[in-house]
């Protein structure tokens, strides 16, 4: 779905961002970006979001240039940090935003609306606004807007960081369910290690100064996967096998 090919990013400022990087994200994976701060996880995934360009490189999206993107089979959406959602309208209006961007009739956009919101367990939610949600709620609300163009490719930066443990347990299990169930490709930027174990088929941990990539390890562990999967001991080796990388990663960019 997306090949990156000796991607690099330097800014006006002369810092440069990413190192060369290659990766592929092949259909139907849920490849999690993971490092230190500073690594270029996030300029990674906004160069795959066609978002910003690579200072020199290539990225294609279905092996054509991100031009070719939006259309039935090529669609991809991405969820930010924080949920970014419009204070004065409906929970409803705020999913609607990128249909409405579209031109989509709105017959067919509240079709649609109605169900994400249900995908994401807001459907009683719709006629609320942001203020009137928790944070968790937020975030969903948040997915919904992703999902209501139907994407085949969902990027994640980092969105349930500022959330509780136990909400950001509870988030990360939906999100699985959803992925199995829209047949989705997912990359997903974090900085836990026990959430990329959970959520992911690939770990790709990063170094900083200047960010790369430094090692791929899979998470080989059956789907679905369920709250009893983080006490087995399989998920505390990929913990302890993903510390340390993440540890000489650190260690590697201070150098």
């Amino acid at each position: 779905m997306i090949a990156v090919a000796g991607a690099r990013k330097t800014y006006p400022t002369g810092r440069q961002a990413l190192a060369p990087v290659d990766l592929n994200v092949e259909p139907g994976e849920f490849v999690t970006l993971l490092g230190p701060s500073g690594c270029g996880k996030t300029t990674l995934l906004n160069l795959m979001a066609g978002l910003v360009e690579p200072s020199a490189g290539d990225l294609r999206w279905w092996g054509e240039t991100f031009a070719a993107t939006g259309v039935a089979g090529r669609r991809l959406a991405m969820v930010f940090q924080s949920p970014a959602l419009m204070p004065w309208a409906r929970i409803d209006a705020n999913v609607r935003l990128p249909l409405d961007l579209a031109g989509v009739p709105r017959t067919e956009s509240t079709r649609n609306v109605q169900a994400a919101l249900e995908l994401v367990g807001l459907a009683d939610a719709a006629a609320h606004y942001p203020r009137e949600l928790s944070g968790g709620m937020q975030m969903r609300a948040s997915l919904a807007r992703a999902l209501v163009t139907a994407p085949d490719l969902l990027l994640m930066d980092e969105p349930f960081g500022a959330l509780d443990e136990f909400t950001r347990h509870r988030l990360d299990g939906e999100l699985l369910a959803l992925w199995g169930a829209r047949r989705l490709t997912i990359v997903f930027v974090t900085h836990s290690i026990g959430e990329a174990v959970f959520l992911s088929t690939r770990v790709v941990v990063m170094a900083a100064q200047p960010g790369r990539i430094v090692a791929t390890v899979p998470i080989d562990q059956s789907h679905p996967r369920t709250a009893a999967f983080r006490v087995e001991p399989a998920f505390a080796e990929h913990c302890r096998h993903l510390s340390q990388l993440v540890a000489d990663a650190a260690l590697g960019g201070a150098s």
